[in-house]
């Protein structure tokens, strides 16, 4: 016992900081890349389907918050409303925070799903916003009868057909389509109001006209809560010794055995055609914010 004695009085001599064994504080890191919503794009999108369990693994974890990390030009307005709700459900169920941060875009769907985090955070070159609701197809009627087609469709209810493409357009269509588009951006802009409150610093015509800004200029409008990086932002908060846990999507043997051959997200056993369209379908959003 003296030599123990000896021993304690050594180290209070050496004044070491009493260590208690408590591990670093951990954050669960989720990345949301892609379009949203899952047709036509098999799993490269994002969707309620693809991304349930991850935040059920994220949120089950002994962390201090949940990090959203996004990098999206937007998509479905249902999957984009879904997947913020589920956000909210598990962060008040668990009681543990949520960070957004967001990379290259964080855009109309993409930033629905940064609303659903406590505090949110851009780089200063981010594109943030698109607060809006967009639909696009094309006109290919005149072509049809230059080339000797007839088109033929059989319907049962008045608005079946609308928005044929290969029908001339009915302005009835688009005005039914605006109907719709209408319901959904009063849905959104009451989101955005309801998620930042009183942070918002414009009014309605200039948040909510579907316009993009960078990360810094969205943070003057109060569309952001500050600018940075998911590290420096979490090392403020949380401690230099904090860890980041890092809740990816499950691969596929192929993937895991040629990963390097498949892009992340890229399911391969939809076939290459479908692949091949996907990567169109989702290079066409990425190319609306010049990405």
């Amino acid at each position: 016992m003296a030599i123990i004695d000896r021993f304690n009085d050594f180290v209070a001599q050496l004044d070491l900081p009493i260590t208690r064994g408590e591990p670093p504080p951990m954050v669960a890191v989720v990345r949301l890349k892609g379009v949203i919503g899952s047709a036509g794009l098999g799993q490269r999108g994002l969707s309620i389907s693809t991304l349930e369990g991850l935040l059920r693994k994220a949120f089950s974890r002994r962390v201090r918050a949940v990090a959203l990390v996004i990098n999206s030009p937007g998509g479905s307005a249902v999957q984009s409303s879904q997947i913020a709700s589920l956000v909210r459900f598990y962060a008040e169920d668990k009681k543990i925070p949520v960070l957004a941060f967001t990379e290259d875009v964080a855009a109309s769907g993409g930033y629905w799903l940064a609303l659903a985090a406590d505090e949110v955070y851009a780089d200063p070159m981010s594109i943030v916003g698109s607060i809006g609701v967009i639909a696009s197809s094309f006109g290919a009627h005149e072509l049809l009868a230059k080339i000797g087609i007839e088109r033929r469709i059989y319907t049962q209810g008045e608005h079946k057909s609308m928005l044929d493409p290969f029908r001339p357009e009915d302005p009835k269509d688009v005005a039914r389509i605006g109907e719709l588009q209408a319901e959904i951006h009063k849905q959104f802009i009451a989101y955005v109001k309801t998620r930042r409150a009183l942070k918002l610093n414009a009014d309605d015509a200039t948040l909510f006209n579907g316009d993009i800004w960078t990360g810094e200029r969205a943070k003057e409008l109060g569309l952001v809560d500050g600018l940075g990086d998911m590290r420096t932002i979490c090392r403020r908060k949380f401690g230099d010794d904090v860890r980041f846990m890092t809740i990816d999507r499950p691969m596929s043997w192929f993937q895991r055995r040629f990963g390097r051959f498949i892009p992340p997200g890229v399911s391969d056993d939809t076939g290459w055609a479908g692949d091949l369209i996907a990567a169109v379908e989702e290079r066409a959003w990425w190319a609306r914010f010049g990405l």
